[in-house]
């Protein structure tokens, strides 16, 4: 159920977690840096005293902290040395954060808690590689520079949440940790726009899911993301080019001899072919997403803390 964690797991057996914790200490410090009791007793299928005895281990033995924040308790893993055995030395989840960076790591551990068969790229450098791999030039990720000391920084992926990726699809994680609008996911959105047009034109279908705390911003971010698959704006006539290249490539291949003869030969396909790209390169979001579905916490019922 962990594969994605590639055996990073095993390298936790110098601090004497084996098995199960040590999966879980690798899947909190890989993707949020913290997590709550009831997050712990759900994925290791245990009760509230041997979690409450689990966290104390953590924070008598100094590699965690539980922090109150609002009646609820947090736990989080800074310990260094416990980050650089996985390969993540450098990652901010060890770090103190805004309560509303806290609750965005907390849904995104959640989610992938309860989809932990997908094969997630938990750190930057794996979503970077995952992608360049596929021919997209890191131009097209999301980034953030950092100015500082002289020199500039890049990050990509700043938001930190989850993407998974397979030879079919792509799976993008927006965590809302109570916006009161939807600015924020649209802002997320715009900053991925363009990989998700080079993933579609790759063959690899993109979905989104926005995972949220309450049915308020459930709903909102269905609204949002179906601007995406669909568009938005004023619709073009005619073909859509996303469905209309495949189109004119099956002719191509033989196919659909009457197309090509319409198209003026395989010269006029292919011209036809480069004009419906650019179509789609100048177009509004329409098509940017293939599907997307909106997950609702029920381990964090009244949102926020």
């Amino acid at each position: 159920m962990t594969a994605h964690l590639k055996g990073r797991e095993q390298a936790l057996e110098a601090f004497g977690w084996t098995g199960a914790k040590a999966e879980w200490i690798a899947l909190v410090c890989l993707h949020s840096g913290v997590f709550t009791r009831a997050q712990l007793s759900a994925r290791l299928g245990i009760d509230r005293w041997k979690a409450y005895r689990f966290v104390r281990e953590l924070t008598d033995r100094g590699v965690a902290a539980e922090e109150t924040f609002a009646r609820r308790k947090v736990c989080r893993v800074f310990a260094r040395p416990v980050y650089r055995a996985l390969g993540a030395e450098h990652v901010r989840h060890r770090k103190t954060a805004s309560e509303e960076v806290l609750m965005r790591r907390l849904l995104s551990l959640d989610y992938v808690i309860e989809h932990a068969d997908l094969p997630w790229l938990p750190t930057e450098d794996e979503k970077v590689a995952a992608f360049e791999a596929l021919g997209i030039e890191r131009a097209l990720l999301p980034v953030r520079v950092y100015q500082g000391a002289g020199r500039e920084t890049r990050r990509y992926f700043p938001v930190k949440l989850p993407v998974a990726l397979d030879a079919d699809r792509a799976v993008f994680v927006y965590a809302d940790p109570g916006h009161g609008t939807a600015t924020a996911l649209r802002s997320w959105g715009a900053a991925h726009r363009r990989l998700w047009r080079a993933l579609g034109e790759r063959g690899r279908a993109v979905e989104v899911v926005a995972v949220a705390c309450r049915h308020r911003e459930t709903r909102r971010a269905r609204r949002v993301m179906r601007g995406w698959a669909e568009g938005s704006g004023p619709r073009e006539s005619g073909p859509r080019p996303r469905e209309e290249i495949p189109r004119i490539e099956r002719a191509i291949r033989g196919e659909d001899d009457a197309l090509v003869e319409e198209l003026g030969g395989l010269q006029g396909c292919l011209l036809r072919i480069v004009e419906l790209k650019n179509r789609r390169r100048s177009a509004s979001p329409a098509g940017t997403i293939g599907g997307f579905a909106a997950w609702r916490s029920s381990r964090f019922p009244g949102g926020g803390f």
